[in-house]
């Protein structure tokens, strides 16, 4: 990707004071996951009768964890079988050389962590933690993810049913997660979004604000997305864009 959009993209990079990152779907297919809205994607088909979303929501969970816990098991419960990707490992490079301040990600698959990024805000939760919906007691993924794959429904020890701390349909964000995202995407001066539609609510707005805030906007994604015509950057290979990056570290080139 030796073209001079590129280039002016990381000129911005390299000069900016304070980079934000938005992650979606798309990075996490480079992995080998399904992505939610993709032609096929998680949702667009029923799971043995039920609709994924209903399976996410936060009412039948409760009425029947059993359910969910069955569809997780080749979802959210088999994620060492998957490696982060170039996108996740340039990330977490940047971040380790300073020139991004960490990473917010839409994503559940606990894939930035893996790869080495240390500063990363989950807008939707993930499985790597999990509480007691009776007492509140918290557990790890390591400590659900063998209970699961074995078919059963976790449980405490109180008698409660474990829930991973994803959030569900019928659930509100994470207010603290979500407040530091709008906040740092106020104070950023580059935005860079990777691999999402920008679609989903509230956190497709956390670019916006950026922008708002008077930040530039760079769009790696496939598909058009709604903040298109407020980017002063947008690539359409996540991949080639990554290995661009990869290049451009490996040469030691600052500018």
């Amino acid at each position: 990707m030796a073209d001079e959009h590129f280039e002016s993209f990381w000129k911005a990079l390299t000069s900016a004071k304070d980079v934000a990152v938005f992650t979606g779907a798309g990075v996490s297919t480079l992995s080998g996951i399904k992505d939610f809205r993709g032609k096929d994607g998680v949702y667009s088909k029923p799971w043995q009768g039920y609709n994924v979303e209903d399976i996410l929501s936060i009412p039948m969970f409760k009425k029947d964890p059993a359910i969910f816990y069955a569809w997780a098991r080749e979802f959210c419960y088999c994620l060492d079988r998957f490696s982060p990707c170039i996108v996740h490992t340039v990330l977490a490079k940047l971040e380790e050389k300073g020139m991004i301040g960490g990473v917010m990600t839409q994503n559940i698959d606990i894939l930035h962590q893996k790869a080495g990024s240390k500063r990363v805000l989950e807008v939707h939760g993930s499985p790597s933690c999990h509480h007691c919906l009776k007492c509140r007691k918290t557990f790890g993924y390591d400590d659900i993810a063998p209970t699961v794959m074995r078919g059963d429904v976790p449980k405490c020890e109180c008698g409660g049913v474990i829930k991973p701390d994803i959030i569900f349909y019928g659930e509100s964000l994470d207010s603290d997660t979500l407040e530091a995202c709008f906040d740092w995407a106020q104070k950023c001066d580059l935005m860079l979004v990777l691999g999402s539609s920008l679609t989903v609510q509230p956190a497709a707005s956390i670019p916006l604000c950026a922008w708002q805030s008077g930040a530039k906007v760079a769009i790696v994604n496939a598909q058009p997305t709604p903040l298109d015509s407020l980017a002063a950057f947008h690539f359409d290979d996540l991949k080639s864009f990554a290995e661009a990056i990869e290049l451009k570290l490996s040469l030691g080139d600052p500018s």
